[in-house]
């Protein structure tokens, strides 16, 4: 799953985006309102979380351009403003859910957590593929009672990957999605991360894999 995250406080967002990542979210933070409004029109996301008062652009403001521009993708707002008619006000502009500070971390990643569920095409907790499953909530895939857990970036690509079975994903599509536009990764940690899945796989004994199409990208699949 991969987040947009805007918060003009630089040690809040630090946290927030550490808490997030953590928890198997690809995230890409922004520091003000006009900027999440440009990278919630380019970027895939799954969904989305402003805080109220920023620079450039305050959060309700960059909701309202959104949804005015036919953004779709679920919000949630984050302020200290939580007065009956600014929460009103917030959910009126379109907004998910209205979280005030300061808030609890269980409760933020629940409440990401109820956000994306709410998203038109439903993907539960636990996503499956032929003999394997992952649960979102603990990160442990799981094949004929054998269970590991997986971790950050190793995480995100099995996640998208059994999300979209047979779907295509070039290297630069997995960089954008897993690992976000701005990140200054080489894009060898592509390759390294997809090597250790798929050796993952092999100790599961599986009958999924993934897939190397030369030249062209990776999929998830049903071995042959």
């Amino acid at each position: 799953m991969k987040l947009l995250f805007a918060e003009d406080d630089r040690d809040l967002a630090a946290a927030v985006t550490a808490l997030l990542e953590r928890s198997g979210y690809a995230v890409d933070t922004v520091g003000d309102g006009q900027s999440a409004v440009n990278y919630a029109e380019d970027g895939h996301y799954d969904g989305i979380i402003l805080d109220w008062m920023m620079p450039e652009m305050d959060g309700v403001t960059a909701l309202r351009t959104l949804r005015a521009r036919g953004v779709a993708v679920p919000c949630m707002l984050l302020t200290a403003r939580d007065a009956v008619e600014d929460r009103v006000s917030g959910l009126d502009a379109g907004a998910d859910d209205y979280l005030p500070k300061p808030f609890n971390a269980s409760e933020l990643l629940a409440r990401v957590r109820a956000m994306l569920r709410r998203r038109e095409a439903y993907v539960p907790d636990v996503v499956t593929f032929e003999d394997l499953s992952l649960d979102k909530g603990s990160c442990e895939l799981s094949c004929d009672g054998k269970t590991m857990r997986l971790t950050g970036k190793s995480y995100q690509l099995l996640a998208l990957m059994m999300e979209n079975p047979h779907l295509l994903f070039s290297v630069q599509q997995l960089m954008e999605r897993v690992w976000g536009w701005d990140s200054e990764a080489e894009i060898n940690v592509v390759w390294v991360n997809i090597s250790q899945l798929r050796k993952r796989l092999a100790e599961l004994g599986t009958r999924a894999e993934i897939r190397v199409h030369r030249g062209s990208g990776y999929s998830l699949e049903k071995k042959e």
